[in-house]
């Protein structure tokens, strides 16, 4: 696949392009101006929040610094500090610039007219909250606009640098709060949109966020932060969500640690006695630490959003069981073959023995049903019924109980499986892979190499990205000649099959997930 993070630049400057620049636009902090490209309205590397850079780091962004003449944004923001991915990783890239000053976005619009009130999708990026960027070129959002939507696409902090938390860090803020510095800067960037994005002609009170993976996580998190009330009115979790237990603030569980004591911990890593001496260290210092300490085998650290009473009062699954959610209406779903592309071959068992004894050691007493639901008879089937078994932990329930919360509030949910195989280099292994319909979505399939795409893949991204426009636009993904996406609901469970075929379905893989929430909540 092509590389599909963006080059990045250090500053927002017009680079020897020969496209034509817009007129400016009044944002904070200035006066900005960017490129038309095929009739689309581009900016790229406007800033939304201060650099969180020396005494700034690891405090809530802040508002952006003004400058005093307008701002060319042709050229991407740096991507936040961050460690490569493994060279022989699906998901590996070619290194690009890093700085900690990288709260930027990126905007394409069809029509900036005042008044075109055009619905904005605000793309959160994927890679586990320790990489990437929201300049990926499979990011694009050229096609999106094109069918009528604004879209923006984000930067947040990462890693060390968004979510470490540390009693001195929140003892500073005026919250008690420290560590979701990532998810604050995602707040800010909403807050940013509902200030500007008229000047790009998008409607403030028609925002939908989208995301995939970690991105999945964050608009997961954001559908249940009281401080993101009110910034947007849909929302979109491809293959992610918390409703298993999580880290709190100050409050540690016998399975896991409090955030601050993972601080406490990084910082005597770190040889550092203070959150002063930490702030002098360079991120490349930091960097270094933070992968020695994820190389371990046993990090003290973990990257994600904790319980700290400000951002999140309390832990996701009880805020949505609850009720207590920002509700809105949601498509959520997940790949068929998630796990193909995240598990390390030797790890995967491949006798239905080695497949047994694993089940045992992790949930006591269930291998026999399990062999039953997952058809695991004989040896060819173990390494399938492993892998099954994974996805549906870590993807596909997650991805019902979002359905099933948010459906028992005021607001539509809709379902979906993505079933699809994309034609990349060894695809017969990979199929509908973790972030495979990424480019379907983005109507992007252009901007991957390696992949001899059909007209059947074509027709694919194309439905999706109407499915995805269309839900930014009303709420409903539904309209025109797509076929009809039924509601999920506690009376029909029904969800969308969108692969070679495009067709409802109701009780996605039921024994298999009935049987998962089953033993999970045994073992919490």
């Amino acid at each position: 696949m092509k590389r599909i993070l963006g080059l990045g630049l250090l500053v927002c400057f017009m680079a020897g392009t020969a496209l034509a620049e817009t007129k400016t636009y009044n944002v904070d902090g200035g006066t900005i101006s960017g490129a038309v490209v095929d009739g689309i309205h581009v900016f790229k590397g406007v800033p939304f929040a201060a650099p969180p850079v020396g005494d700034l780091r690891w405090k809530a962004p802040q508002p952006v610094e003004t400058w005093p003449r307008t701002k060319v944004c042709t050229s991407t923001g740096p991507m936040c500090p961050q460690t490569k991915s493994s060279p022989l990783s699906i998901y590996a890239r070619a290194p690009e610039p890093q700085s900690e000053d990288c709260l930027y976005l990126n905007i394409w619009s069809g029509d900036t007219a005042a008044g075109a009130k055009r619905p904005v999708m605000v793309w959160i990026h994927g890679g586990s909250l320790t990489r990437g960027s929201g300049s990926g070129s499979i990011y694009d959002g050229a096609s999106l606009a094109k069918k009528g939507v604004v879209v923006v696409t984000v930067n947040y902090r990462l890693n060390i640098f968004g979510y470490l938390a540390h009693p001195e860090l929140t003892a500073e803020s005026e919250h008690n709060s420290s560590g979701n510095y990532g998810v604050l800067d995602q707040i800010a960037a909403l807050e940013w949109v509902q200030r500007n994005i008229k000047e790009f002609g998008g409607d403030p009170d028609r925002v939908t966020i989208f995301g995939e993976s970690a991105g999945s996580w964050s608009v997961n998190t954001l559908n249940a932060s009281p401080l993101a009330a009110g910034l947007f009115h849909g929302a979109i979790g491809e293959s992610g969500a918390f409703f298993d237990g999580m880290t709190h603030l100050s409050d540690s569980s016998d399975a896991l640690p409090s955030a601050e004591s993972m601080g406490v911990a990084i910082a005597g890593l770190a040889g550092a006695d203070s959150i002063a001496e930490l702030r002098d260290l360079s991120s490349t210092k930091l960097l270094q630490i933070y992968s020695k300490d994820i190389a371990s085998g046993s990090p003290v650290f973990a990257t994600r959003p904790n319980v700290d009473g400000w951002v999140l009062p309390d832990e996701i699954r009880n805020i949505f069981e609850r009720g207590e959610h920002n509700d809105v209406p949601v498509i959520v779903g997940s790949n068929t073959d998630e796990m193909t592309s995240l598990t390390a071959p030797g790890r995967i068992p491949r006798t239905v023995e080695k497949l047994t004894a694993v089940v045992e050691e992790r949930y006591p007493g269930t291998s026999e049903e399990f062999l039953k639901v997952y058809a695991a008879a004989s040896d060819s089937e173990a390494s399938g019924a492993y892998l099954a078994s994974l996805r549906d932990i870590f993807f596909t329930l997650p991805m019902r109980k979002w359905a099933q919360r948010t459906s028992a509030g005021k607001s539509d949910a809709y379902l979906y499986s993505f079933t699809h195989h994309p034609p990349i280099a060894n695809s017969a292994y990979f199929k509908s892979f973790h972030a495979a319909e990424i480019a379907y979505v983005f109507n992007n399939l252009e901007r991957l190499e390696g992949a001899n795409y059909t007209t059947e893949d074509h027709a694919l991204a194309d439905s999706l990205s109407s499915y995805w426009v269309n839900f930014a636009t009303s709420g409903n993904p539904n309209g025109g000649t797509l076929p009809e996406w039924p509601m999920y609901s506690a009376e029909r469970a029904a969800h969308m099959e969108l692969g070679t075929t495009i067709e409802p379905g109701e009780d996605l893989l039921k024994d298999q997930l009935d049987f998962i929430e089953r033993i999970s909540k045994g073992n919490e």
